[in-house]
């Protein structure tokens, strides 16, 4: 028995689809929205007024003195400081090494190919673990040093791999039209290669920046007694540690007083600013790569 037939060509089942997928992705929306929604709402509420909770997805009593007092101290913004640096110096020189050394693996003229990016792969599955890396980043010269954030991750096999993968993709005539004409082997992955793999650079620019600013646990490791060398993310890490521990450090307390004791900041307030804070740079960034996700996630499967 055939399916009755509506409008725009379109079955009872088909309908049924469509309602039961969009009430499905609205219900998700709320579900991954409302924590971030409800993290902003006590950012803005005055914080004694906080603590009785109930706070849903609209400020209860609307304040900014949370927000003075998180920028209010210097060295939050010393923090953003090394946060940008190490993303945009990170970002840039994982994407250039990643595009060099994939560019040659993709080649089907290079005999070792096979054996390279078998290389790469194994130490996807294997690493040296956290002690023996911290001993090589002291022989290094690296403790208590900026660069500690930058030359550590300056390759990663995955992100080779996927760049790899997208470049075998491409059609061998244009490089074979270009080596033709004379162009080098630089002239050819600069000006050929490259915009042809923008897609999947976009990617995996994106991967290597939003690591980098989320990460805190190499200043920790790395340079933990160097108050100039701490990251944003570390901040927020000191801050949500004070908070699990219910310390309110004396000051945040002062810089968010004001008129009486309305002003007076709390734990649960100042860690939904400090996230708050240390987010919002990520969101503006996310929405213009998103959607080279899905295209970056699928070229893991392509054969290279």
């Amino acid at each position: 028995m055939k399916s009755k037939r509506y409008t725009f060509g379109m079955t009872l089942e088909d309908r049924v689809f469509d309602t039961t997928n969009l009430l499905f992705m609205i219900a998700l929306i709320v579900v991954m929205l409302y924590p971030f929604a409800n993290m902003i709402a006590i950012s803005l509420n005055e914080s004694l007024d906080t603590i009785r909770g109930g706070i849903g997805i609209w400020p209860r009593e609307f304040t900014t003195s949370n927000f003075r007092a998180v920028l209010s101290r210097v060295e939050i913004y010393n923090a953003a400081v090394i946060s940008v640096a190490r993303t945009l110096l990170s970002t840039f020189i994982g994407v250039l090494t990643a595009l060099m050394v994939a560019y040659p693996l993709s080649r089907k003229d290079f005999v070792l190919r096979k054996h390279v990016s078998a290389m790469f792969l194994f130490t996807m599955y294997v690493s040296g673990g956290l002690i023996p890396g911290y001993f090589l980043m002291r022989s290094l010269g690296l403790l208590n040093n900026f660069w500690v954030y930058v030359i550590p991750g300056m390759t990663s096999a995955f992100n080779i791999m996927i760049t790899r993968s997208y470049i075998s993709q491409l059609p061998d005539s244009f490089v074979e039209s270009a080596k033709i004409d004379g162009a080098g082997e630089f002239r050819i992955l600069f000006t050929i290669i490259f915009p042809l793999v923008l897609p999947v650079l976009a990617v995996v620019a994106l991967f290597i920046a939003v690591g980098n600013w989320n990460s805190w646990f190499d200043t920790f490791l790395f340079a933990p007694g160097r108050q100039d060398l701490s990251t944003l993310q570390f901040e927020l890490q000191k801050v949500l540690q004070a908070a699990s521990q219910q310390i309110s450090t004396p000051d945040f307390t002062r810089a968010g007083m004001q008129e009486g004791a309305s002003g007076m900041v709390t734990p649960t307030s100042i860690r939904a600013t400090m996230t708050i804070v240390a987010t919002v740079p990520v969101l503006f960034v996310y929405p213009f790569l998103q959607k080279y996700f899905v295209k970056g996630l699928t070229l893991g499967g392509v054969k290279g």
